[in-house]
């Protein structure tokens, strides 16, 4: 197309549409009038992901490569391609056990909160449909997953289901700047509202702005109304520095979250909430304390004859 005043016009008044409907889509919530398109987007091109991720599955290319070699006459070919097949299958299987840590400590954080879960695998990074921190998993509504639904993983929160077709969902992850969630202090019970702030820790409000809060406090999910979109008790965060309040009814302190956003793997998304709340049960234990190092202090007494006599020993403990 030539840079016309016809051609300049078009595109002002596309990009005008686009946000018009980005601003119409964010507003509209769960009834967005726009929501069945990107519905049907997720059904056309959510196939397609999952199916480019299963191909490029080094475990599958691997065994694909011994097969085909088998056909070949040449010797030293033959070598070669298993070779390298065998190399590629000892880094795949590398990954599969991280992959089934992963799953593990997944299932272990759902047995401690009594959250019924889908386990599923992140397939896609962003969305077509905005500028939001997003993924997108391999399961969808045919695994009973439905619109605001707590995604998280072993760690903690990982987000909230936004948009599901058949085979695949998308979930707008915690440090999304449009991600807000209910939070609760451990042992404190303070509330407050965490919001997402990309790659930098989440910022959360507290809602009693005179609260005793320092670095190194926990805090998980309250949990919402019918436990839709959170349910309560997955692990947010560590606070790592507090605001002062200045007079302010709120409090804002920063938090530092659990999950790693920019290497997710493994999620589960929860189908059942917990009959109770888990309270700060599913959040990892804390470390234990240093035992004080028992050092032994000697004191030598000087003899008349100049030489030194020890002295009592002195027992002090040391960190």
């Amino acid at each position: 197309m030539r840079d016309t005043r016809e051609s300049r016009l078009l595109l002002v008044l596309l990009i005008a549409i686009a946000f018009a409907l980005i601003t119409v889509d964010i507003r509209g919530g769960e009834a967005s009038p726009v929501d069945g398109a990107r519905g049907a987007a997720a059904s056309v091109f959510g196939p397609v992901q999952e199916g480019v991720s299963k191909a490029v599955d080094p475990v599958g290319n691997a065994i694909g490569a011994v097969r085909d070699s088998g056909e070949r006459h040449d010797r030293v070919s033959l070598l070669e391609r298993e070779n390298a097949a065998l190399k590629q299958r000892l880094g795949s299987d590398d990954r599969n056990r991280s992959r089934v840590k992963e799953l593990d400590k997944l299932l272990k954080t759902a047995g401690a909160g009594q959250y019924g879960i889908k386990a599923a695998e992140v397939i896609a990074i962003g969305a077509a449909q905005g500028f939001s921190w997003t993924v997108t998993i391999d399961a969808g509504a045919a695994d009973g997953l439905k619109r605001d639904m707590t995604v998280l993983n072993g760690d903690g929160l990982v987000g909230r289901i936004t948009t599901v077709g058949p085979g695949t969902a998308t979930v707008l992850l915690a440090n999304d700047p449009d991600f807000t969630v209910g939070t609760r202090m451990e042992n404190s019970d303070e509330l407050g509202f965490a919001t997402g702030q990309g790659d930098q820790p989440f910022n959360v409000q507290l809602l009693n702005g005179k609260a005793k809060v320092k670095s190194g406090d926990r805090l998980v999910t309250f949990g919402s109304s019918k436990d839709r979109p959170f349910v309560p008790g997955v692990p947010v965060g560590q606070v790592v520095r507090v605001d002062p309040s200045g007079g302010d009814l709120t409090r804002d302190i920063f938090v530092r979250p659990y999950v790693g956003f920019t290497k997710l793997d493994i999620v589960g998304v929860v189908v059942q909430a917990p009959r109770e709340d888990p309270r700060d049960m599913v959040l990892p234990k804390k470390p234990a304390k240093p035992k004080p190092t028992p050092t032994v202090t000697v004191t030598a007494t000087p003899s008349p004859n100049g030489q030194q006599v020890p002295g009592d020993g002195q027992v002090n403990e040391q960190e």
